[in-house]
């Protein structure tokens, strides 16, 4: 995860295209990254996601939030059920904030096709919360993970962890707050330790050891996940000065 997932793309650039921040050119060009497509699946066929958003601001949108929902753990979404499923599975989502409909991506080949789905208003997060959360959550895995010996196991995730300031670059469209760019970076780079350090049990001598680690990891991992939603929610961002 080198980047910023799908979900969170759309919600910069469709929140700053919503907006009348950028142009349909520099919309697209910030929604790709590496893929070459970007469409939304129907019944009559496929048409391009910007005739989405167009038809999403007819209906009230005014920005684009994105939610990484995982198994126990349904971040950011009040339902129905149909599209919590669908963004669970996917493990991301794009509120279309105002017009009661989201959109869930699935990537295909070099392109991604996003289902568009009805969506149960949330609340917005709280974005200083979640920064503290994703604080909070390093500062105590760093903590365990050390008393669990993690540099004789995972070396690159002790080094990794070292640091808090440490963040993935990103960039994001005019508009958006410098802190929510910051934040997600962080989020991006604590993530991808995670899974790293989930990717198996290293070391471990035992059941309960990896066990262990697991627990310490898998609490960080969750503040990444929701520092991130937090990060690509407009609905939760600062008033524009």
């Amino acid at each position: 995860m080198s980047g910023l997932p799908a979900s969170a793309r759309l919600a910069w650039w469709g929140t700053a295209w919503l907006q009348g921040r950028i142009g349909p050119d520099a919309f697209l060009d910030g929604i790709l990254g590496d893929d070459v497509a970007h469409v939304v699946g129907g019944a009559d066929g496929s048409s391009p996601v910007l005739l989405e958003l167009a038809d999403a601001r007819n209906r009230g949108a005014t920005g684009v939030a994105a939610a990484f929902p995982v198994p126990g753990d349904p971040a950011g979404l009040r339902g129905p059920r149909e599209l919590t499923a669908a963004a669970i599975d996917a493990g991301q989502v794009a509120l279309l904030l105002g017009a009661e409909r989201a959109l869930v991506p699935v990537q295909v080949g070099r392109a991604v096709e996003w289902t568009l789905l009805p969506a149960v208003r949330r609340p917005p997060p709280d974005l200083g919360e979640a920064d503290r959360a994703l604080r909070a959550g390093l500062l105590t895995a760093a903590n365990l993970l050390a008393d669990l010996d993690v540099a004789a196991w995972r070396p690159e995730v002790a080094d990794e962890l070292h640091d808090l300031r440490t963040a993935v670059p990103l960039t994001a469209p005019e508009g958006t707050p410098t802190l929510c760019v910051d934040l997600a970076g962080r989020a991006l780079h604590l993530w991808d330790v995670t899974e790293l350090a989930l990717a198996d049990d290293g070391g471990a001598l035992s059941a309960g050891e990896a066990m262990a680690r697991r627990a310490a990891i898998e609490p960080l991992e969750q503040a990444a996940r929701h520092a991130l939603g937090a990060a690509c929610s407009p609905d939760g961002w600062p008033p524009s000065r």
